[in-house]
């Protein structure tokens, strides 16, 4: 069948569409998004205002359309931090499910974390053993750890690349001063973290997924040495501190000409990279595997558990 997983982030609505089936892996047929950074349409009290909802109505309308053009058999819709967190949210719920003709399930951070590294988890294999997940959105961080299918810890910190910016870097380019208030914010929010993490055991992959640590992947990572096929990156932690005071330097519209950093993440991609470093930093991190699947395919791949498997006839006597 032909299933469509919408995502309303804190950054971006994408749409992904798939066919599915029992036991086999989604393949993904479209994949189209709008950006929108909803932090930039809060208001003083944590409310998103009317020009932020409606353009979020837009653009689930945009996306349901073109899941019917797909001929998307079932759309499932999910919601993270900045629609949950708003102190209007539950308003804000009832519209976007109005535009889309559905409910909205509204996952909270540690539901993101456990999507995540479930699709982590199926990217890397079972072979892959205890993995320690990093994964940063808009709105929130999420970590997760285990060795299983699902993870023994999972968490979420509000210390999402979106929000950090509007908190604490509005300034573009946003100078090394604004960078060293956040690291010291970054460092206090970690700390509880550190804490549920420490009697963890010692990972064999340390793994990063979403688009900003993708795209700093592909700024300052390198690839897997002897992999070849589907593309495998590496990112350093010594190597993205060597950039953050480059990237602070850099106004939005020239960091989007750098390797790896589009339009859509070039405002918001310093505080990403600094929230990031801080966190490998409180970890003990040196180096991160990037996966290409995330929250997403983590949702498409527990929906794909859910369906029926085929009942097979039974041998003749």
């Amino acid at each position: 069948m032909r299933l469509g997983v919408l995502d309303i982030g804190s950054n971006t609505v994408h749409l992904l569409v798939a066919d599915v089936r029992p036991g086999g892996r989604p393949l993904a047929t479209t994949s189209t998004r709008t950006v929108l950074r909803l932090m930039r349409f809060l208001g003083p009290d944590g409310e998103i205002v009317e020009e932020g909802v409606r353009a979020l109505e837009a653009a689930v309308a945009e996306a349901r359309e073109v899941a019917a053009a797909e001929n998307v058999g079932e759309l499932l819709a999910t919601a993270t931090s900045a629609v949950r967190e708003a102190a209007n949210g539950p308003e804000v719920i009832a519209r976007i499910e109005a535009a889309l003709g559905q409910p909205l399930q509204v996952l909270d951070g540690a539901d993101e974390a456990r999507y995540t590294y479930l699709a982590v988890r199926r990217w890397f294999g079972w072979a892959a053993g205890q993995i320690l997940l990093f994964d940063i959105g808009g709105g929130s961080l999420e970590f997760a750890s285990g060795a299983d299918e699902l993870p023994e810890v999972a968490a979420s910190v509000p210390l999402g690349a979106g929000r950090m910016t509007v908190e604490f870097l509005p300034a573009d380019p946003p100078g090394e001063d604004a960078v060293e208030v956040l690291r010291a914010h970054a460092r206090t929010a970690l700390a509880p973290i550190v804490h549920t993490f420490a009697g963890q055991p010692r990972p064999d992959h340390v793994v990063g997924s979403s688009k900003t640590i993708r795209s700093l992947a592909k700024l300052v990572g390198y690839p897997v040495p002897g992999w070849s096929g589907i593309e495998r990156m590496l990112l350093p932690r010594a190597a993205l501190g060597s950039w953050i005071p480059r990237l602070a330097r850099i106004p939005a519209i020239a960091r989007q000409e750098l390797p790896g950093i589009t339009p859509d993440r070039t405002f918001q991609i310093v505080a990403g990279a600094v929230v990031l470093h801080e966190a490998m930093n409180a970890l003990g991190v040196d180096e991160l595997e990037v996966s290409p699947w995330a929250l997403r395919e983590g949702v498409l791949l527990r929906y794909i558990e859910s369906l029926a498997w085929p009942v097979e006839a039974s041998p003749a006597q």
